[in-house]
């Protein structure tokens, strides 16, 4: 969020951050409210509007925050040239160890897409949509290039960045399955998918059931969770 003339310093800034991730992902959006959040930072509400000038510039201040932190980590962790698998498996691992490191801001912007004003969510759709389109460049040039074998690269984009992101929801870090772990495991079913291998991504379907017993299980997931872990990708 831009810093409005008179606050208190970049400190406090993230402490007011990081306190409305954490409200907002436990309460919602809705239920916040920005005295709750000035009590849970220790300053005055008053003072929160040193930083932004209502609770839904705040929000989006979050939500695009996320997007354009995602952008720019992605865009450093691909390789610039090299073989479109080398380039999905990059892909793959980063969004796999982006998501499993920032629960809360995957969340959210999932969640709280519904409470966006029109002209904001059109800005935060715009950005998931770029985002879609660099996995989705990756998989048309694997299929010019006789590396994937995809009927739609629309629908197969789309599949692969629900089955990535769907981590979130049943992910325990202190399992016995690393991130490392994981990116091996999701970056071989993404290859298969791509290749056209439905044996081999089976395969990989129940290996990581396998190898995360215990530490992979399904957790209780909200029902108003699972419903924005549905919506799109981010």
């Amino acid at each position: 969020m831009a810093r409005i003339a008179g606050s208190s310093g970049p400190r406090t800034e993230e402490a007011i951050r990081r306190a409305g991730l954490g409200l907002i992902a436990t309460h919602g959006y809705a239920a916040m409210s920005l005295r709750q959040l000035a009590a849970e930072v220790g300053i005055q509400q008053g003072s929160l509007y040193n930083y932004f000038r209502n609770k839904q510039e705040f929000l989006f201040d979050l939500i695009r925050g996320h997007m354009l932190d995602l952008h720019a980590a992605l865009d450093a962790a691909l390789l610039p040239e090299g073989s479109a698998e080398a380039r999905l498996t990059r892909f793959t691992a980063f969004h796999v160890a982006y998501h499993v490191e920032r629960p809360q801001e995957v969340f959210i912007c999932y969640s709280e897409l519904r409470s966006l004003e029109p002209d904001n969510l059109a800005a935060v759709v715009a950005m998931r949509r770029d985002y879609e389109r660099k996995l989705g460049e990756i998989l048309d040039h694997g299929c010019a290039t006789g590396e994937f074998r995809l009927a739609d690269t629309r629908m197969a984009t789309l599949a692969i960045l629900a089955m990535l992101s769907g981590i979130c929801t049943w992910y325990k870090p202190e399992g016995r399955l690393s991130t490392d772990g994981l990116q091996e495991i999701f970056t071989g079913m993404v290859l298969a998918l791509a290749r056209g291998e439905t044996q081999a991504l089976a395969r990989g379907e129940t290996q990581a059931l396998a190898r995360g017993e215990g530490a992979m299980e399904s957790v209780a997931v909200p029902p108003r969770r699972r419903r924005a872990l549905r919506a799109g990708t981010g």
